[in-house]
């Protein structure tokens, strides 16, 4: 069964952003045995664009591993297989954040318990787990925006209520189906590589600011 990384490019976003990340995605995905798949139609119309993410419910189903990875991260050429160190019954994000900040609870996230905050640009799951990215079925898309607030130092940036609605949606899903949950932090510790820098990602600034700190990541890293 095919193993697939997945990045969400509508509308042609940054072309001097995606020139910089998307040589070293391909090597990556080389690396492993992936195929790489860039989502570029929109399936969901009446939701935010980054809600497109959750088209790897459907195009995902016939593989054994999905990974995302947003279209703006730069990945270190020594970067591993992720799927060899994870079981097929736990999801992994970048990170996660204390997810009653962001979000506001529904009954999902109480009986869960774990206040699971999605860090969402990087995440990966075995066909066991497609429910990840499982769309929202139960609330309109105003419904789900209202739940959504951004942190006071998001809100000062770039970032508004739409543009983390895949955020939202993955951790709700984390918390409905009750899954199995791991942080790459957390999988470097177990193999032994606290500290090691694999992946260069911001959020919160302007694109033309974003090009110039990837490049001075890829001199910085001898790339």
């Amino acid at each position: 069964m095919p193993k697939t990384i997945y990045t969400l490019n509508i509308d042609n976003y940054e072309p001097e952003i995606t020139a910089l990340t998307y040589p070293y995605v391909e090597k990556w995905a080389k690396k492993i045995g992936a195929e790489f798949k860039i989502i570029t139609e929109r399936k969901f119309p009446e939701w935010p664009v980054t809600y497109e993410k959750l088209q790897i419910y459907e195009l995902g189903k016939n593989n054994e591993w999905n990974i995302f990875i947003d279209s703006d991260v730069l990945v270190h050429p020594n970067m591993f297989d992720i799927t060899e160190h994870l079981s097929r019954d736990t999801v992994l994000h970048r990170g996660k954040d204390f997810a009653n900040n962001r979000w506001r609870y529904d009954n999902y996230f109480r009986r869960d318990g774990r206040n699971i905050g999605s860090g969402n640009w990087l995440a990966v799951a075995s066909n066991w787990c497609l429910d990840l990215w499982h769309p929202i079925d139960d609330m309109t898309p105003e419904q789900a925006i209202e739940n959504i607030f951004p942190t006071q130092e998001e809100i000062n940036t770039v970032i508004i209520k739409d543009h983390l609605i895949d955020d939202y949606a993955v951790s709700r899903n984390i918390a409905r189906f009750g899954l199995k949950f791991k942080t790459f932090d957390s999988l470097l510790e177990e193999t032994g590589q606290q500290g090691c820098n694999y992946f260069f990602h911001t959020y919160t600034v302007p694109a033309d600011e974003k090009v110039k700190l990837i490049k001075s990541t890829i001199d910085n890293w001898k790339i």
